[in-house]
Order: C-alpha cells, then sequence, then structure tokens
C-alpha cells in the first residue's frame, strides 16, 4: 500500500478552506443584496449563478484549451502551479471585490468580483481532487478528498459568521436599515481574503514538500464531447437571456394576471435550461454507447450519469441554505432578519462538516474499537464547535441545542453504511428525501431542523460520486474529473430555478423546497443504477473504491 504524503496532504487542505469559507459566505450575502439592491427571489440567488457559473465556463475552458492543444493543460503545468496559478486569479477577484464596494458600483460588479473569485476555485479544484488522490494509496483517495472536505467545511461554518460581522456588525439590524449600511468592513474583509490567498499561494510555490505533481499528458480526442459541452453552453445562454431581458419590464404596468403569466414564461425558460443540459448529457451516453470515438471520458456511462449526480448534488446543497434566508422571514419560521440568519447558515454548512469530521476518520487508521468510538464522539465534537463559534459571536443558539438528535440519526447512518460507497449514497440520499418531505409538510423548529438535516446527509456525497464516476476511466480519468468540475454548474441554476419558484403566488418560498426532494430522488436513482454499471464493467467498487462515508 502507498504511504500517503502527509506534509504534502497538510499543506494541499488549505486551499479547500478558501473554498468552503468564500461559498457560504454567500448565504448571508444573497439576503442582503436582496434587500441593499432590491431584488426579487430569483435575483438575489444570482450570486450563486456567477459564483457557482464561474466553475462551469472555468473548467469547459481549461478543457477546450486541453482538446485544441492536444494536451492536457494541468497536467502539463503540473498540480502544484495549477493550484498556485488558481489562487492568484481568487486574488483578482477578492481585489475586485473590493472595488465594487469602493466605487459604489451595482449588483453587477458585485456578481463579476464573485465570477473572477470563483474561476481561480474552478482551477484549484481542478487540480486539487486528483491531486488528492495521487498523495496515497488510490483505494483511499476519496478519504483524502473527505478530509479536504472536512477542513473546507471548517470554513463553510465561520464563513456565514464573519461575512455577517462584516455587513452588519455586531447589532441587530432590520431588513429595512440594510440600503443605509456602509459597505467598508466588506473592503477589510476581501483585503484579509486577498492576503490568505496571497500567502497561500507563496506557501504552496516554495514549499519542498509539495511535489510538482507534473507529468506529460497527451489529450486523448474527444472532439465530440467538446462541441457537445459548447453546444450545452450556448443553450444555456439562450435561455437565459430572455429572462434577464424581461426584468426590463416595468412590473408596475402589468396586471396580477400578466405578472403570473410573466413568471410562468421565466420559468419555463429555466426549465428548458436545465433540460438542454441533461437532455445533452444523455445524447452522449446513448451515441458513445453506438460509437465511442471522440467521445473521450463521456464515452464511460458511470461519468455522464455522475455528472448529471454532481450537478444535482451541488445544486441541492446550495439552493437549500441559499433560499433559507427567504424561509425563515415567514410567520411560522420566526420572522427573522436578514440580519440575524447567520447562525442558521452556519449550521447548515457545519453540518457539512459533521458529516465530513466523521467521513474523514478512516484517513488516521484507528482500530476498530477506536474506530466505532470516533465515529460516536467526533460528531458530537463538532457539533459542540459550530455551538461554540457562534456562541463566541454572542449568537443565541439555543434554538439549535436540540439539532443534536438530528446528528444521532447521521451517526446511525453512518455504522449501517459500514463503509460501502454505493450503499452509502443510496442511505443518505433516501434519508434526503425524507428530510426534505419533512420539511414541507411541517412549519417552525422541526420544519427548519430538517431542512438543515440536509446539510448532513449531503455532508459525503461529493467523494463517492466523484470516486465512482471515474472509477475505471484509466487514461481518461483526468478528463473525467474536468467534467465533473463543470457540473459545479448545478449551484448555478438549481438555485436560481428554485428562487424563481418562489417567486410564484401560488408557490411561494415553503413549496419551492419541493426541488430538493427531486434533487436527493436522482442521487438515489443514481446510487442504484451505478452498482450495476460498474459491475458490468468488471469493477469490484466494494473493494477498489473506499467510501469517504467514515
Amino acid at each position: 500500500m502507498k504511504k500517503t504524503n502527509t506534509s504534502a496532504l497538510t499543506t494541499l487542505i488549505t486551499v479547500f478552506f478558501f473554498w468552503g469559507f468564500i461559498a457560504a459566505g454567500n448565504g448571508v450575502f444573497i439576503p442582503f443584496c436582496k434587500h441593499f439592491f432590491k431584488l426579487d427571489q430569483f435575483q438575489s440567488q444570482l450570486v450563486d449563478f456567477a459564483f457557482y457559473g464561474a466553475y462551469y465556463i472555468g473548467a469547459l475552458g481549461l478543457f477546450v484549451f486541453s482538446a485544441l492543444q492536444n494536451r492536457d493543460l494541468v497536467s502539463h503545468w503540473g498540480y502544484k502551479k495549477s493550484i498556485v496559478y488558481g489562487l492568484l486569479f481568487s486574488l483578482l477577484g477578492a481585489v475586485a471585490m473590493i472595488f465594487a464596494v469602493n466605487s459604489a458600483a451595482g449588483f453587477g460588479f458585485f456578481l463579476g468580483a464573485f465570477f473572477i473569485l470563483a474561476l481561480g476555485f474552478s482551477l484549484q479544484q481542478t487540480a486539487a481532487n486528483p491531486f488528492a488522490i495521487l498523495l496515497g494509496d488510490p483505494s483511499t483517495g476519496a478519504h483524502r478528498i473527505t478530509l479536504g472536505g472536512a477542513i473546507n467545511s471548517f470554513g463553510t461554518s465561520i464563513g456565514p459568521i464573519i461575512v455577517a460581522l462584516a455587513l452588519f456588525g455586531s447589532t441587530a439590524t432590520s431588513d429595512e436599515m440594510i440600503q443605509s449600511l456602509s459597505l467598508s468592513k466588506v473592503t477589510i474583509l476581501y483585503s484579509g481574503v486577498g492576503l490568505l490567498f496571497l500567502g497561500a499561494a507563496v506557501l504552496f510555490h516554495f514549499s519542498s514538500k509539495v511535489h510538482a505533481g507534473h507529468f506529460e499528458s497527451s489529450m486523448e480526442s474527444a472532439s465530440k464531447a467538446m462541441w457537445l459541452m459548447i453546444l450545452i453552453t450556448l443553450g444555456l445562454v439562450l435561455t437565459f437571456i430572455p429572462v434577464f431581458n424581461s426584468y426590463k419590464i416595468e412590473l408596475n404596468t402589468l396586471t396580477a394576471e400578466e405578472k403570473l403569466s410573466l413568471e410562468l414564461r421565466r420559468m419555463t425558460y429555466l426549465i428548458l435550461g436545465l433540460l438542454i443540459l441533461i437532455g445533452g448529457l444523455l445524447y452522449a451516453y446513448f451515441s458513445s454507447k453506438r460509437n465511442q470515438e471522440h467521445w473521450g471520458a463521456l464515452q464511460y456511462p458511470q461519468l455522464i450519469l455522475g455528472m448529471i449526480a454532481i450537478f444535482i448534488y451541488v445544486g441541492v446543497e446550495v439552493t437549500i441554505q441559499s433560499n433559507l434566508g427567504e424561509l425563515l422571514k415567514g410567520d411560522h419560521y420566526g420572522s427573522l432578519q436578514a440580519s440575524d440568519i447567520a447562525p442558521y447558515i452556519s449550521m447548515y454548512w457545519g453540518s457539512l462538516m459533521i458529516g465530513r469530521w466523521t467521513g474523514a476518520i478512516p484517513v488516521f487508521n484507528p482500530g476498530s474499537q477506536a474506530k466505532k468510538l470516533l465515529m460516536f464522539m467526533v460528531p458530537m465534537i463538532a457539533f459542540g464547535v459550530i455551538i461554540l463559534i457562534n456562541t463566541v459571536a454572542q449568537h443565541d443558539m439555543s434554538k439549535l441545542y436540540y439539532y443534536i438528535f438530528c446528528v444521532f440519526v447521521l451517526v446511525a447512518a453512518f455504522f449501517m453504511a459500514n463503509d460501502r460507497p454505493v450503499f452509502t449514497l443510496l442511505l443518505f440520499s433516501g434519508l434526503g428525501i425524507v428530510a426534505m418531505l419533512i420539511g414541507l409538510t411541517t412549519t417552525g423548529t422541526i420544519s427548519i431542523y430538517a431542512f438543515l438535516s440536509g446539510g448532513l446527509f449531503c455532508s459525503i456525497m461529493w467523494p463517492c460520486i466523484f470516486s465512482l464516476s471515474i472509477a475505471g476511466l484509466g487514461k481518461y480519468e483526468t478528463q473525467g474529473s474536468a467534467f465533473l468540475i463543470m457540473m459545479i454548474l448545478g449551484g448555478a441554476i438549481i438555485p436560481p430555478l428554485q428562487g424563481k419558484l418562489a417567486d410564484i403566488s401560488y408557490i411561494g418560498i415553503h413549496r419551492s423546497y419541493w426541488i430538493a426532494v427531486v434533487c436527493f430522488a436522482y442521487l438515489f436513482t443514481f446510487a442504484w443504477l451505478i452498482k450495476g454499471i460498474l459491475k458490468r464493467q468488471g469493477i469490484d467498487y466494494d473493494a477498489s473504491i473506499k467510501s469517504n462515508s467514515h
């Protein structure tokens, strides 16, 4: 068994922290922007659209450039150098955010800064995930990704708290007061973030313990896959343009029926965009079965279905918390103001931390009895950490103390999964369906806990889906990884889709969470199908792909 390069892994997982810190802060930025710029729920979700859309554009750009140059650009640069370049690009995004704040620019400038920031993350993540697998035995690669995810989730737990302090300060702020707030603290926040990006880049570049991860790799012919992804992108652009243009219409000139008709037309375009993406990938699935030539990694059904799964997984993970602020404004949920939701956003992302910390236990190779003890103790400690950091930030956490019972359900699920990747995905997606249904059929604390627990059940899905999707790809593994990173696009599409559902008067924010049920249902279906697909290819998934679930 190949020994894990612990020093290199320790350095690598620092970048995982940045992804979580910035991404989780969006959950607080979204309701802030809604009131500061006077947006509807769909428009507020464009923060996610810009942020996660950049992941897609960045990964697609890398793939197209590599295909045209007939070499994999990331492997040519080396994983180490690619991460450094990504960090420096994210530094530009932090500078852009400072410019947007100090120039009193409109909402579009904020979105541009988020886009640039996430473009750097796209390059970092394309390199970091396969790099983590490379730093030890391949069979435990998913565990190393989970360890990175655990650090990422620590960033997501404190990100909302820091961003809330930067936006609202330490005093209560009503939604009506938001437009009068100064954004000077945002400048300080992103100045600090920019310096951290720079420091991490320097650390990576000069660290002798982190090897280059450099190897020459010719780009296998994938012209059909390249043109398919370009056409899908054009299709998405064409469906979003009329939605954006429709916001030029003065709503006060429309009757109630005309407003409803407008919202339904917008919804139709958004659904059409989703169908273009999924339909395009399914076309590749069936076409490559007839003729594999020039499809590259897309000739593998596990990758195509995995791309849809990553799209859906990221989408549901993001949309649950991105629309949570609007949900908590409801009378049945406490009528919370935008400045009051940080503890709930922190607990949601902290739920992912709880699961990922537990999932990272096998990285340290504990004995059987120690492992069982840790599987119970680690999630309790992680829950305590979330409570503690919010308490230190002077947030009242008393309404979330009993959420620990949801953590007990997670612990039981870990024991039931018993290190089986496919069953883990089946079990956790099934629990996600149940949690969302409870949230939809109740209100108040029970409903809040149910929606928050979506984070618990999403916590270990990424590395499970990622590992199962690239199993058996061989020389196409790096290319497959790039395709999977593209599908972070789900975080750009599904939250605005739910936002538009919420804008339709007879649906509203609570019922809009049916979209989360549909998402978890697909993930359950993917787990059901992938077992047979890998088995037909002669891949022993239980032996060769270790689940990161615990």
